[in-house]
């Protein structure tokens, strides 16, 4: 995926959420991509989006004007609005991409949890939009890695962690079909005001029937965060969004990209697995761990919660994609780092009783 402007990386890669709007029952179809007139939506249905009329979206972006435009990627353009009394992005598309509109829009009116992006609405007049709740906070990578950003607290990226997996839990064990992210990544993971992360850009999502196996598929995705069973051979089950999923984690303790270069070194690049892998092989990885750990946390972290969390993106990121763990499993594990007082039971979650143990500190 394309990477957003660096200037105007305050919403970005808002590249198709979740959720839904008000309701309104329409069928439509979308003819071929290459159509020049404004493309007629047909063989999907949509249950419960509103749609806008392109006058709308043009009066509350002042005609997406440059001051309006909020990012930029692959498909088109995202535009800060305010629409009906509420803060919204609108995502213009370019008819090229009506496939990917279809599919995105599909999902965003099927799946609705606290934790993935709201869809409110969409509009097909001369170009292809999807309307968003708005996101305050940007996305994850700007805050592990962005100039002029303070340095997330550890709690904090512990909470992200949780309310991330969460999300893909849901889709993956909660839906039928099964849907599978396929992007999992640190800038596809938006912030909102209050510092709880939410799960975006389905613009990949693959769908899976309950109980089927490994699928074969064309393999998209961005380097860094896939597997090697479907970087290889497009092997694609729930397991590649845990190994991304776990990318994401080593991101969280070291704010450090998927993929990395020494500095001021002609090495070649190493990916994040390998680096954290070499550390956590050693007999005692204590001292080469806090190496790896943010350097603006400073020492305000508990070395005991990283080496967990370092542990469950180890367990994520297995070459074996049987041996990962599932996102219930690291749903409850981050539960246990977190310091929530919720209540929960451990065993209604787990089916790794080796997972339990290492969380816990067994």
């Amino acid at each position: 995926m394309d990477n957003i402007d660096n200037n105007k990386t305050y919403y970005s890669f808002l590249f198709v959420c979740l959720g839904s709007g008000a309701i309104l029952n329409k069928t439509t179809e979308l003819a071929s991509p290459t159509a020049l007139a404004s493309p007629r939506l047909t063989g999907i249905t949509v249950d419960k989006s509103v749609e806008f009329p392109y006058e709308e979206l043009a009066r509350a972006t002042d005609d997406f004007s440059l001051a309006n435009k909020i990012g930029q990627g692959g498909f088109g353009a995202v535009y800060y609005a305010e629409l009906r009394g509420e803060k919204a992005a609108i995502k213009k598309m370019d008819m090229q991409a009506s496939k990917e509109f279809l599919a995105e829009l599909k999902v965003l009116t099927r799946v609705h949890h606290l934790n993935l992006v709201r869809l409110i609405g969409y509009c097909v007049e001369g170009s292809l939009f999807l309307v968003y709740e708005f996101i305050d906070n940007g996305n994850l990578s700007e805050h592990l890695r962005g100039s002029g950003k303070e340095p997330l607290p550890w709690s904090t990226r512990v909470h992200i962690a949780l309310d991330s997996a969460r999300g893909l839990e849901y889709i993956h064990e909660h839906t039928v079909p099964v849907y599978i992210h396929r992007d999992i990544k640190s800038a596809n993971i938006l912030i909102d005001k209050n510092y709880r992360g939410k799960v975006a850009d389905f613009g990949l999502t693959k769908l899976t029937e309950v109980g089927s196996g490994s699928l074969q598929t064309r393999v998209v995705g961005t380097f860094g965060y896939m597997p090697p069973e479907y970087a290889q051979w497009g092997d694609i089950t729930p397991k590649v969004d845990v190994y991304a999923f776990g990318v994401v984690l080593y991101e969280l303790i070291s704010a450090k990209e998927a993929v990395v270069k020494p500095h001021g070194s002609n090495v070649d690049t190493t990916g994040l697995v390998a680096l954290f892998d070499d550390v956590l092989n050693q007999p005692d990885p204590k001292e080469d761990l806090c190496k790896l750990v943010d350097p603006r946390l400073g020492e305000n972290y508990p070395l005991d919660s990283v080496r967990k969390m370092a542990q469950l993106a180890k367990a994520c990121t297995q070459e074996n994609p049987q041996l990962r763990p599932s996102m219930r499993s690291i749903v409850v594990a981050l539960m246990t780092l977190s310091s929530s007082t919720e209540d929960w039971d451990v065993g209604s979650f787990y089916e790794n009783h080796g997972l339990v143990n290492l969380m816990s500190g067994r």
